[in-house]
């Protein structure tokens, strides 16, 4: 529940230690493991039913089987093993897409209200934290189909979770729910096609999420504001602007902890509902999936839901969506165009495709002030999330953000910290590095402008096509002058989610809410 605001559709989660018959609230086991031979103690009761199943079938510890257990639950056991666990590349993962295996196998069963069980595991210490999250991933319900079929809003009545001690299985239900709030709303988003998530929906969907919670929303819509405030937002704009559902939205939120503040997080997301690329529009069957192009905003609103929950201590957190639609017309803005960005940076638009970076450099800008304002060393961190570039995709695959970091953020250790993070809760991350050759990149090629937007090829086929845009973001936004060599040098992260924000057609995932909650949120519960 977010505070007195619209409920955030998640499964009702159960903890128990017990796994007799008589728990008439399950119909069902479904195990998550690597062997049956890590089943001891109060796990014992698991292990007969699958050694009998053994006794016929040598496969039981490579495929996901369905075996009679008259003395569990529902009298029926699932075991969907994980594989090995002690290679080189076997990572946490492994527990969630078993129990993403799992869950379905349980659904086809006809499973209503089956118990995930993870035995304690030593390599990963959040192996049952991250099972709990794979199997929410496969229950969840898209926003439209619980809208227009109330009968299908929800795939089950609750999941149940073993837990060896009643604190541990409270501490699980407290966790796995905030998290999965968070990346529902971050799905609710991102996934949602572009009219029922075109910005001024998206305002709403927010305002109603935080209503009367710790989080407050403001949202700005008139069109000269955003023009004053946020000129290459309003440059974007500029065509959906006369259609009155179009029209871009500004959503800003904010949170403040309990206590004396130790750190300030200022995220900025990315929020194109709808990207036909614009005058350099998208041809040749590429435009299909651009509704997801909002995923970064989707996050940071996920976040947010995840703060509302918590409510963690020591922290504040300010975040912006920039919710906009890049649509093609009469009006629409081109390239050679020259746009005077809010930190005074005259910017040349080399490609209209180029879209998200333009609706984030003024609002990054705006958090810059922000940070100035109150100015204290090490205490603020800057975001940009963005599914911003398909070279992100051709450079690390479709599983993994992509996390780059500015000189002051280096020194902190921004992205090892966050990577680190996100290897423990299976929303893993790869570092870049910004280089100078990014900062040429976008020198401005003339006398007519201090910098070049874009160039006009697709990312895909640019040398450092996703490093390059977050040189840009600094310029743009006049975050070049507070590097390593300032007197006031701010940490800036800029994160590519182009790859893990998930496949299209398909559930979006919801990265990188988890992990941004367990390096930032989860220490300070």
């Amino acid at each position: 529940m977010a505070g007195e605001g619209v409920r955030v559709s998640v499964p009702e989660i159960i903890s128990t230690t017990q796994l007799q018959a008589n728990q008439l609230k399950f119909d069902g086991v479904v195990l998550v493991t690597n062997t049956i031979d890590k089943l001891s103690g109060d796990l014992q009761c698991l292990k007969g039913p699958l050694n009998q199943y053994k006794s016929i079938d040598a496969s039981v510890e490579q495929d996901v089987v369905l075996v009679a257990a008259p003395d569990l639950p529902g009298a029926r056991l699932i075991f969907s093993p994980t594989g090995p666990l002690n290679r080189d590349y076997d990572d946490v993962r492994r527990f969630s897409d078993a129990a993403v295996s799992g869950i379905k196998r349980a659904l086809k069963a006809g499973m209503k209200r089956p118990i995930l069980v993870c035995p304690p595991e030593e390599l990963f210490k959040d192996a049952s934290l991250v099972s709990v999250l794979g199997a929410l991933q496969a229950l969840y319900v898209p926003l439209e189909i619980r809208e227009a079929h109330k009968e299908k809003a929800t795939r089950v009545e609750c999941l149940g979770v073993w837990a060896s001690s009643k604190e541990g299985g409270k501490k699980l239900e407290q966790l796995a729910s905030a998290l999965e709030q968070g990346r529902t709303v971050c799905r609710d988003i991102g996934g949602s096609d572009p009219e029922r998530m075109a910005a001024p929906n998206v305002a709403v969907y927010v305002q109603n999420i935080f209503r009367n919670s710790v989080v407050s929303v403001s949202v700005t819509s008139d069109v000269a504001t955003l023009q004053e405030k946020y000129p290459c937002l309003a440059a974007v704009n500029r065509c959906a602007k006369d259609v009155a559902r179009h029209q871009a939205r500004v959503i800003e939120l904010e949170y403040t902890g309990e206590g004396a503040t130790e750190t300030t997080l200022l995220l900025v997301g990315k929020g194109v509902t709808y990207d036909t690329g614009g005058a350099d529009i998208k041809a040749g069957g590429i435009m299909a999936g651009m509704h997801r192009d909002k995923c970064g905003a989707a996050a940071v609103a996920g976040l947010f839901q995840v703060l509302s929950v918590l409510k963690p201590k020591g922290i504040k957190v300010i975040g912006a969506m920039s919710m906009v639609r890049n649509s093609v017309g009469s009006d629409c803005y081109v390239a050679d165009e020259i746009i005077t960005s809010r930190a005074k940076r005259r910017i040349r638009v080399g490609n209209t495709d180029a879209e998200g970076r333009m609706a984030m450099v003024d609002l990054l800008c705006s958090m810059k002030e922000k940070a100035l304002e109150k100015y204290e060393a090490n205490r603020f961190e800057l975001f940009t999330i963005a599914t911003l570039t398909g070279h992100a995709v051709r450079a690390v695959g479709g599983n993994y953000s992509i996390i780059m970091d500015n000189g002051p953020a280096h020194r902190a250790g921004t992205a090892r910290g966050l990577q680190g993070a996100g290897d423990q809760v299976a929303d893993p991350f790869e570092i870049s590095t910004i280089r100078r050759d990014d900062y040429d990149f976008h020198k401005g090629k003339s006398e007519y402008e201090d910098i070049l937007q874009c160039n006009n090829l697709p990312s895909s086929a640019t040398p450092r096509g996703h490093q390059s845009p977050a040189a840009f973001l600094i310029m743009g936004s006049g975050l070049d002058k507070h590097g390593i060599d300032s007197e006031k040098p701010l940490c800036y992260s800029h994160i590519d989610i182009a790859g893990s924000s998930g496949p299209f057609p398909g559930i979006p995932t919801g990265s990188p809410v988890v992990a941004l909650a367990a390096k930032y949120i989860l220490c300070r519960v």
